[in-house]
């Protein structure tokens, strides 16, 4: 398949905890995993790059503690960066590193450009908003003043991801956890953004929901077109969604490749020893 100019493009993004010190600032080599034993600063993300073009969904795996959902925030602004860019065709013409934007141009790229579901829905919904409610402030927040127009948008963003219209007005704490879930879908999706990321957005949930979730992910993307990166620390979520997979281990990307690739040809030995478990 070949690709045009990617949609996304991330470059060297680099996250520590810690100022570091004598034994580990350009010495990674004396870390343990990715911990420096001496002043103990956690190097969570180490120099990650990566591309994600139109319409695709890019998987990434790997154990807690390996930088998936660190990178996530990074990228949606809830943690600030070391160092590093990250640019997007549909945001000034992919010319402006990201992370460089002041705090209110940030704000535009979280409401316009780029849609979020965490892991813990209380991240992502208010619990005691209404369903359409959450939708609806998602909406206030990008400019959106017509309360007709938010009404409709939020019918129709709720029936996408299966939530009877007659519980459009209930709050999501009243909600099972795979409800929760759909309702955070949905609230992404307000906007219309070109990229949505998905932060282990099946873990907790019984197996049947979870196949229910994942189900309408890759309805949506169908549908929509909209670009995802999906994070997990299962293997078997990523095969079924992903049509190219980045596997991280201590903060550092130790394999990529198409996903039927790495499930059949796997290079490293943590990739081997993940795509083995699942045998």
């Amino acid at each position: 398949m070949e690709f045009e100019k990617p949609l996304m493009q991330v470059k060297n993004l680099r996250k520590q905890f810690g100022n570091g010190c004598i034994h580990c600032i350009g010495k990674e080599e004396e870390l343990q995993g990715n911990y420096c034993p001496h002043c103990g600063t956690v190097y969570a993300l180490r120099d990650i790059s990566f591309d994600v073009y139109d319409g695709e969904i890019l998987g990434v795996v790997g154990e807690s503690g390996s930088g998936k959902s660190t990178m996530m925030k990074c990228l949606y602004f809830d943690q600030d960066i070391t160092s590093g860019a990250a640019y997007l065709s549909t945001y000034k013409e992919g010319k402006v590193n990201i992370f460089e934007e002041t705090s209110q141009q940030k704000r535009y790229i979280r409401n316009y450009v780029m849609g979020m579901v965490y892991q813990n829905p209380y991240l992502g919904l208010k619990m005691d908003f209404s369903s359409i409610g959450n939708i609806a402030e998602k909406l206030l927040a990008a400019g959106e003043r017509n309360v007709g127009t938010m009404e409709e948008r939020g019918v129709q963003l709720l029936d996408k991801v299966k939530i009877p219209y007659r519980r459009r007005k209930d709050a999501p704490s009243t909600f099972s956890g795979g409800m929760q879930q759909r309702v955070q879908i949905a609230k992404a999706l307000s906007n219309r953004p070109p990229v949505l990321l998905l932060d282990e957005v099946t873990t907790g949930l019984d197996l049947s929901v979870q196949a229910n979730v994942l189900d309408l992910i890759k309805q949506i993307q169908r549908e929509l077109g909209v670009s995802m990166i999906v994070v997990s620390h299962d293997l078997g979520v990523i095969r079924m969604l992903a049509d190219r997979t980045i596997v991280m281990l201590d903060g550092k990307i130790i394999e990529q490749g198409l996903t039927d690739q790495i499930m059949e040809d796997p290079q490293h030995p943590y990739t081997q020893q993940l795509v083995y478990s699942l045998l």
